[in-house]
């Protein structure tokens, strides 16, 4: 199990309550921006590219027009979109555009089911994307840093692949600490980061401060309209500054909307953009500086720091899709479209501050798939726009959808704003699709596959279930067969434990076990978990206890409630019930426990295609383990297993 961590304490000033925001955002700093906060490193460069399959020729207008435009694609893109918008729409404070999918589920309604279900199956594939994304930014976020070092030294280019493979095994080897932990040690370095960057950014305008002449809209316009043949396929790159936006609301329910909104609106946006300015300022300057503009943009004597700095923020930037993705991920198994997932909750204080194991590892490989794969962050940044659009056109799409028909927000309101921002987001989206042969087929691979894994397992997962539920029968019903049953069951002495998903249906384990042997145990217990969201669940509101109709017989069924932060372990919720409740008292440490295991197998019923029954029952073997995880002690648990077909 990974190690318990908490929040940031409450730093000791006046004003408590301000004080404990403040570490909140300096945890959100060190989480949730390193990914947007790090795009500085590479956007200009990529813009410029020489080696680009559409180059931007560099001159004085189209320097204005690429600062203007990267500007207001921030501005609209992460302020206005996600931070302003978006992010007030949350899932019980998660985020994401699972989040999304929840909320459209649940208000969808009866007339608005199939459309509902088409968005939702939009979203889906926007989560998908979005898990393209968690491998990707690691992998460009992490080279392009490391590649810092060919400015101070060109002989040490053949150690940026290394490097980058051993600062990305440190770094997932770490995320079992828990977000609130890696937050505290990253925000004091993503502040020195925002505040560096932001002062050569003042450097560089210093020198050329006609470079804020790019703030008014008019240069962006003016870029896209009269050199729309160029500006178009520029965008492919610009939309590398808005990198990072679909992580803020994906890690919306580690530290929440307004700590994110603050760290944003007061650090990381004004930081970013002076970065941006100053790197156009010495594009303005001196041309030869494109082919690294960010770190040439410090003094000579600052430029190891800064590949030093670099390296550690763009570490932290992988930290924001990695929690993401673990949000994401956790909320994808709560909807049924993957497999029950071992999650560890790592803070007492955040419900939504999570790690996933099996999403870890899985992230790591393939992270350094890619690293070995591309070796340049120059040849990754063809890929890494392609998720990033998609995601963000999906979730703009499903949020305006959610706030006419939740929010009732009026037509001529939602269509302006919905036909604005999304145009902008297809204009991103349609140049990236332009680079579909250098790389961006990468994440789109990555998507439909992923999409492809979760749309046949929420398909299966229906067919079992509805098998299931024909093979177990009513709960009650069966009961009541038991008391009918003539002549009356052999009882044997003991007790038995039965693990069930709830108290509708009986255990298939319960329903073999008459069947096949005839008998029950003296003292029968029905159990179900239940996971409460709070934290920890006192001893006094742990169980319910229902007799299930007749107060004599040994059998009840019974509900064990934890807190998101406790380990389920059912032996020790035995013993806390009430003899009076059990009709008599119950020997747990001889107890037996039944698990009722489905053995998965492909069917001849043309439920899915045969293919997607084979993905279906391969998913089904990362399903974490019922009795490790409950608790079970080994040598008393039995599994009893029923085959259905699918």
């Amino acid at each position: 199990m990974p190690t318990e961590s908490e929040a940031p304490p409450p730093i000791r000033a006046v004003g408590g309550r301000d004080t404990v925001r403040a570490a909140v955002v300096v945890g959100a700093l060190g989480v949730v921006f390193g990914d947007i906060g790090t795009s500085p490193i590479y956007t200009i460069q990529t813009v410029f590219n020489p080696d680009d399959p559409h180059p931007v020729p560099i001159s004085t207008n189209n320097v204005y027009g690429v600062v203007s435009l990267i500007f207001w694609s921030v501005m609209i893109v992460v302020t206005l979109t996600y931070v302003t918008l978006v992010m007030r729409a949350d899932n019980d404070g998660e985020g994401g555009v699972m989040a999304l999918i929840t909320l459209l589920l649940r208000w969808g309604g009866t007339q608005r089911r199939r459309v509902a279900a088409l968005l939702a199956g939009l979203g889906i594939f926007g989560a998908a994307l979005f898990f393209g994304d968690s491998m990707i930014t690691p992998a460009i976020s992490v080279l392009s840093a490391v590649e810092g070092v060919k400015v101070v030294e060109p002989k040490l280019e053949e150690l940026i692949v290394p490097i980058t493979a051993v600062i990305i095994v440190l770094l997932f080897s770490v995320q079992r600490r828990g977000t609130a932990t890696v937050g505290r040690y990253f925000g004091p370095v993503m502040i020195l980061w925002f505040a560096s960057i932001g002062a050569c950014g003042v450097g560089g305008i210093a020198q050329h401060a006609e470079i804020l002449k790019a703030l008014s809209p008019t240069y962006a316009l003016s870029f896209m309209i009269g050199h729309f043949e160029i500006a178009f396929f520029a965008l492919a790159a610009v939309v590398l500054a808005v990198t990072g936006a679909e992580a803020l609301y994906a890690d919306m329910g580690h530290f929440g909307r307004r700590a994110i909104t603050r760290g944003w609106l007061l650090l990381v946006l004004p930081a970013c953009v002076l970065s941006y300015f100053g790197q156009g300022a010495l594009v303005l300057g001196d041309e030869t500086a494109v082919h690294s503009p960010f770190f040439l943009l410090p003094p000579e004597w600052a430029r190891v720091p800064m590949v030093l700095l670099a390296t550690a923020a763009t570490v932290i930037a992988s930290q924001a899709v990695i929690t993401g993705a673990y949000s994401v991920a956790a909320q994808a198994a709560q909807l049924g479209y993957l497999p029950r997932l071992r999650v560890a909750h790592t803070s007492e204080a955040t419900i939504g501050q999570i790690y996933v194991p099996w999403i870890n590892w899985v992230l790591m490989v393939s992270v350094l798939t890619l690293v070995f794969a591309f070796r340049s962050s120059a040849a990754l940044a063809y890929a890494f726009g392609m998720a990033v659009t998609g995601t963000i056109t999906i979730t703009t799409l499903l949020f305006f959808y959610i706030a006419r028909t939740r929010w009732r927000t009026p037509l001529w309101l939602v269509v302006p704003g919905a036909g604005l921002l999304l145009l902008v987001d297809v204009l991103f989206l349609a140049a990236n699709l332009t680079k579909l042969v250098h790389g961006a087929w990468l994440p789109l691979l990555i998507g439909i596959t992923a999409f492809t894994v979760m749309t046949t397992w929420q398909r299966g997962r229906v067919i079992v279930t509805r098998a299931r539920e024909h093979a177990e029968g009513p709960l009650r019903q069966f009961i009541d067969e038991l008391h009918d049953h003539r002549p009356p069951l052999q009882r044997v002495p003991g007790t038995a434990v039965f693990l069930n998903r709830g108290k509708q249906t009986a255990p298939l384990a319960m329903r073999a076990n008459v069947e096949h042997n005839h008998v029950l145990h003296q003292h029968v217990v029905i159990m179900s978990i239940g996971t409460l969201p709070v934290p920890r669940v006192p001893e006094t509101e742990r169980t319910e206890v229902d007799t299930l109709g007749y107060a004599e017989d040994g059998i009840l069924h019974m509900t064990a409630n934890f807190g998101y932060m406790e380990t389920p372990n059912v032996p020790a919720a035995l013993r806390l019930l009430d003899p009076t409740q059990t009709e008599g008292p119950i020997a747990i440490e001889d107890a037996s426990y039944f698990l009722s295991k489905i053995e998965l197998k492909k069917g001849s019923a043309p439920t899915m295609a045969p293919w997607r029954k084979h993905l279906f029952i391969a998913t089904s073997y990362i399903t974490a383990d019922a009795a490790e995880y409950f608790g079970l002690p080994g040598d008393r648990t039995v599994t009893v297993g029923s085959r259905i077909e699918v």
